[in-house]
């Protein structure tokens, strides 16, 4: 007896190691689940490899991809090159249009509004992103499209010598500025819910030392809130970069698109086409062929948010809590 309790005492006596049911069940349930992503995720890039390769490989200058969409491209690469810079051009509109709004909202939730407020303000960003993309796209071409025709006037009689602003500007309203303005609405959940809960996660004593030294609310923000939250609000950014990117039908009922390079979102007819949109609009009617070279697109804009969400990851780990500590401790190694 003694000895088994100096033995334990000395460390001697480990404790049992023994699993319980319940934590290899859960162990099993969550590798489970983490392998059948990377799986889905695997058969996903494969199907798309393996359907979009022959149009990849394909001779466009005869056959049925001659001529396709009433254009004569050399390559697969000719054609998707537009849809790519459409894409990533909405894309890039919606963002700086809505992240600078949704950043200011979640601050609004996180550190001004009333409690009861906030709650019923969160409770409505959360909301949208349950509202369907076709809901927002008759929205867009009822309400927007017609409400923006005054304001494009405007910019393009004083702000016209820009490009991006250029004549002719159109009287219907379908141009990519409408399309971008509701991709900012439709990126405004993501981006808010995800700054509004890094703003939370502010140590409250980092906040409370600002103000205890005499800052005001806008100084403690500006210098315990922005910079706790700067990975945050990058990974927020981008996650809503990737949401815009594959956006399909609000695009395809507002804009009236063309397969071009273009910097013009005032104008109808120079407006480039996205890959969602134009696998929406074409897929049905399509041949063999034609599908192979909308499915080899669809690759496209997979690798793209692929390189999206690694770059979030990295801008992560780059700067988010500890990164210092981390670079500063694989120096010494």
């Amino acid at each position: 007896m003694t000895d088994t309790t100096t033995a334990a005492a000395n460390g001697a006596v480990r404790p049992s190691t023994k699993r319980r049911p319940g934590d290899t069940i859960f162990l099993g349930l969550s590798t489970g689940a983490a392998v059948s992503i990377m799986v889905i995720l695997a058969g996903v890039a494969i199907f798309l490899i393996l359907k979009g390769l022959p149009a990849i490989t394909a001779n466009w200058s005869e056959g049925e991809l001659a001529g396709y969409q009433n254009n004569d491209w050399a390559s697969f690469w000719d054609y998707v090159g537009p849809l790519l810079w459409g894409s990533i051009w909405a894309a890039l509109i919606a963002m700086v249009l809505g992240t600078p709004v949704a950043i200011g909202i979640a601050l609004f939730i996180s550190h001004y509004a009333p409690r009861r407020l906030a709650g019923a303000l969160g409770y409505v960003v959360d909301l949208l992103a349950a509202v369907p993309s076709i809901v927002f796209g008759l929205w867009g071409i009822i309400v927007i499209r017609p409400f923006l025709l005054p304001f494009a006037d405007f910019l393009n009689q004083y702000f016209g010598w820009i490009p991006i602003f250029a004549d002719p500007v159109s009287s219907t309203g379908s141009t990519l500025f409408a399309g971008g303005v509701v991709l900012a609405v439709m990126i405004l959940p993501i981006v808010t819910s995800i700054t509004r809960e890094i703003f939370l996660q502010t140590p409250r004593l980092h906040e409370e030392a600002a103000l205890a030294l005499g800052a005001t609310r806008w100084e403690m923000i500006r210098l315990s809130v922005i910079p706790y939250a700067r990975s945050g609000m990058v990974s927020a950014t981008l996650l809503g970069l990737g949401r815009a990117l594959g956006e399909t039908m609000a695009i395809a009922l507002i804009v009236s698109p063309s397969l071009i390079f273009s910097l013009r979102i005032l104008t109808d007819g120079y407006n480039s086409q996205t890959i969602a949109a134009n696998i929406a609009l074409n897929f049905p009617i399509a041949t063999d062929l034609q599908r192979s070279a909308l499915i080899g697109t669809g690759l496209m804009l997979f690798v793209v948010s692929l390189a999206v969400n690694m770059l979030a990851r990295y801008i992560i780990a780059a700067t988010g809590p500890g990164a210092k500590g981390r670079r500063k401790k694989g120096k010494r190694s």
